[in-house]
This record gives structure tokens, sequence and C-alpha cells, in this order.
């Protein structure tokens, strides 16, 4: 940093030594500082050369201004990079598309490997299998950080057997992983792919010690800075143990997440537990200990007051809070007797989103749809089907607008659970129930045909199932039971 500063004031505002000097920032995480510096490039660069701005999404303007040496001299690639990395690290996903996508335009075949790596990585979510590709085809260019972005994103579409795959077949470039992310992911894979939740457990546990023993450490030096009443020392402390901290939860949900899909509840409980201590205040870990205590039906006072502290710091901007903490906390409530704290929580929620769609009316929200469709889950699983499959086809109301991969699965779970119960003659549902339903699967038809019925793989050339062909499926089901 300083040697870079130094150039600078002797040969002025260079776009490469300023970039250098932000890029300097990042490596210390002053983002917002960082952010700043790129900001004085981009304006300096396009306003210098007004040829290289990009054009606005209009397929007559399309061009390129191709990698020359204007482009290369300006930094502008570097600088949008950069400033689309720091915002991506500040979770500000749609902010760091616009800067990928502001950037001077060039084709596919002319993009730098580092924008080919970051526009696969921002677009993941809606184009998974072209992310993949270019990611796949960049591992020899830019091994770092490709090969351990790639390794995650199998792993979180739930592709183990490739991520293994990888491991393998690239020894060579395990050098690039941080160590910490190399002993991970053989974690997670010997958990799935291997089908050895034994060892994974074993390896987890050696990752957790550790980083126990780090943690403890860092948790001294907090403690002796204060009583030495030195504040820069104690807030640097502070930061690294925080760091720390991220770092270790991870590790705890993964291994608890062998118990998890096991139901064995209890089990998971006793592993939060015993990191308690380290990072009770960490929101991933007061999550997840609401959830599982939640899931154990005979907590539920206990999941409130986990859950409640959640949404109450978010209580102006109440549809930022995940719907399903939202969903679990008024079954909470429900199945504590506390039905009117439940409903004064959906009237803020309906009121919300009643404010956004005036704002924005294209904009899809199902945060009060899935709490309905959760709530009216609870039902069906607690034997009233005629309310609970009532209260999900009510969630559903304006079907065209909430009708999509997600809603479909929670309401399909609960027809089927029906169509079980009706099977096995457990159960009758009046005409007037039939009916509802049946004309609620009709309209599922009509509005479903362009939505799959679940995830898409993003490695497979077969498509999923649609929502109108599960739904015609359940329908014909339903009258064959119906009719007897």
């Amino acid at each position: 940093m300083a040697k870079f500063s130094e150039a600078v004031s002797v040969l002025g505002n260079q776009p490469f030594l300023s970039y250098n000097v932000a890029l300097c920032y990042y490596r210390l995480k002053q983002y917002s500082i960082a952010r700043r510096v790129t900001l004085e490039i981009i304006e300096k660069g396009i306003k210098d050369h007004i040829e290289l701005d990009s054009y606005p999404d209009d397929p007559q303007q399309a061009r390129t201004v191709g990698n020359s040496q204007m482009l290369r001299e300006t930094a502008l690639i570097e600088a949008f990079n950069l400033k689309s990395a720091i915002e991506f690290k500040m979770n500000s996903i749609e902010t760091a598309r616009d800067s990928n996508h502001d950037m001077p335009p060039r084709s596919e075949s002319e993009l730098d490997p580092i924008t080919l790596h970051n526009t696969a990585l921002l677009h993941m979510e809606e184009a998974p299998r072209e992310g993949f590709e270019k990611l796949g085809f960049l591992l020899d260019i830019l091994p770092d950080p490709t090969f351990g972005n790639l390794l995650i994103l199998n792993c979180q579409y739930n592709r183990y057997n490739i991520a293994a795959d990888l491991l393998a077949e690239n020894p060579q470039l395990i050098q690039h992983l941080d160590p910490e992310l190399a002993d991970f992911m053989k974690a997670l894979i010997l958990r799935e792919a291997a089908g050895s939740p034994q060892e994974a457990f074993v390896e987890f546990e050696r990752m957790i010690n550790k980083h126990v023993e780090n943690l403890r450490k860092l948790a001294k030096q907090i403690n002796d800075a204060r009583v030495h009443k030195d504040k820069p020392e104690t807030k640097q402390a502070m930061k690294l143990y925080e760091e720390a901290a991220e770092k270790f939860v991870p590790v705890v949900m993964n291994q608890a997440k062998i118990f998890w899909d096991r139901k064995d509840y209890a089990m998971v409980e006793r592993i939060l537990r015993q990191a308690m201590e380290l990072c009770s205040e960490n929101r991933v870990w007061k999550l997840n200990a609401a959830h599982v205590l939640f899931m154990q039906e005979t907590r539920f006072v206990e999941a409130i007051k986990y859950y409640e502290p959640i949404v109450q710091a978010n209580i102006d901007n109440i549809l930022s809070v995940q719907a399903i903490v939202l969903a679990n906390l008024c079954v909470s409530y429900i199945m504590t007797s506390a039905n009117e704290t439940a409903e004064d929580l959906m009237r803020r929620v309906e009121k919300e989103e009643e404010n956004v769609s005036k704002e924005s009316p294209n904009q899809k929200i199902l945060t009060l749809c899935i709490v309905n469709l959760v709530i009216g889950t609870l039902y069906c699983s607690k034997g009233n089907f005629e309310f609970g499959i009532l209260r999900v086809i009510k969630s559903l109301d304006n079907l065209q607008k909430k009708l999509d991969t997600d809603t479909w699965f929670y309401a399909k779970l609960c027809f089927l659970a029906l169509c079980e119960a009706l099977s096995k003659h457990m159960m009758v549902i009046k005409d007037t129930v039939y009916n509802e339903i049946l004309a609620f699967l009709r309209q599922c038809d009509l509005y479903g045909r362009n939505i799959y019925a679940f995830a898409e793989d993003p490695t497979s050339d077969a498509k999923p199932r649609s929502v109108s062909q599960e739904a015609r499926l359940i329908y014909k089901l339903l009258m064959k039971l119906r009719d007897g």
C-alpha cells in the first residue's frame, strides 16, 4: 500500500496505480474505500474515453470495443471487476451484476479470465449450466480461485460426486486451495459422496478442535486488551474473532447435518450447544438453534425465544426476514395458543406486501404465501386435512403470480398426504372440499405448463416434469379415490 501510494504521489493518478491501491484496500477488507477508488477510475476512464462506455440493452446497438491498448491503459475492466467483487462480498448481488454488465462491451470470446469467472459466479442462480461450463473451461487457465469456487458450487448444487472427482483428478490444483477449505471439502465429500458419515464426523471434529483452540486464543487477546484498556487492540482482536467464528460455524453446522439427515434432532442440539460458548451471537448459529428446537415439536416456547429476536431486529423491513423463519414463528405461536400474536405478525407481513406491490406491481412476493403454506402443512400433518388443504389453496390465491417450483413443492406434499390417507380409508372429506381441490389442480395445470416441478439439474439435458404434468397426475388420482 505504502509503495503504491508513494508512486501515485510522484506519477499522479495513473489508472493502474489507482487500481492497485484499490486492490490493497480490498485485501485489507476496507471495502468502502476500495469501492470509492474503483469508482474514481471508472468515472475518469469513461469521461476521457466515452467510446468505451456501454450501451443500454438494445440488440440494434450491440457492439464490442475489443481488447484495445486504450482499454488496457484505462484499467476499466480491472476496476469494474474489482467493484463487482466488492459488491458481491457485501451481499449486494444485483449491484454486482450491474457492475459486471456496465463494463465496456466485448463478445464472450474476447473476455479475459477474471471477467468470465465473475460472470459465471454472478449468474449461477439463473444460468447454472452455463456457469459450470465457464468455470470448467477456466480450471487450467485460472486455477485460483476457480478450483475452490467450482468445488463449493458443486456441493451447493448437491453434486458431491462431481466435487469428489474434481479433487481426485486434479491433485496438482489442491495447492490453490486454502488448507481449511481443502479439509472442509474432503469432510463434505466423505459425508455425501463416499457414504462415510462416521469418518466425516471425525474429520469435522478434528477441524472443530482446531477452530476452538484458535477462538480461545483470540478470546484471551480480547480480554487482555480490555484489561489494558487498549481500544485499538480490542477492536482488532474482536474483528479477528468474528472472522474466525464465521469460519467455525459452517464446520459445526455440517457436522450437525449428519444427524439432522437422520432426524436425530437431540444430537443436533447437543452439537450446537457444545459450540454455544464460542458463537452464540452468530446469526447462523441462532437460526439453526431455533430450527432444531422447532423440529422437536415439543420445544416451541424455546424456539420462539430464538426466532423472535431475528424478526424483531428487522420488524421495519419484515420482508427481508426469511419466509421460513416467519412461518416457523407463526406455527410456534399457534402451537403455544398464541394465535392472535401469529395473526398480528401475518397482518404485518400482508400490509408490507401490499405496499411493495403498489410500488412494484410486477414483483413476485411469496413471503405470506409460504407462511400460509407451512401453516396449512402443519394442520395436514396433524390430520386436519380439510382445514389444512383449504389453507394451502387460499395461500396460492392469484395463482399466476404465486405458483413456482418451491410453492408447488409444499402444496403437492399436502395433496399427496391427503391421497395416502384417503387410500387407507383413514378419513373422508366433503364433496365441496373435493371440488375445491380439483378446481385448484385444474388451475395449476393451466398456469404450471412452463414451471418445473423440481429444480433443474444443471448437468443434465433432460428437463424436469412441469407443475402442469404433476397437477394432472394428482387430479387423476383424486378422481379415482373419489369415485372408488
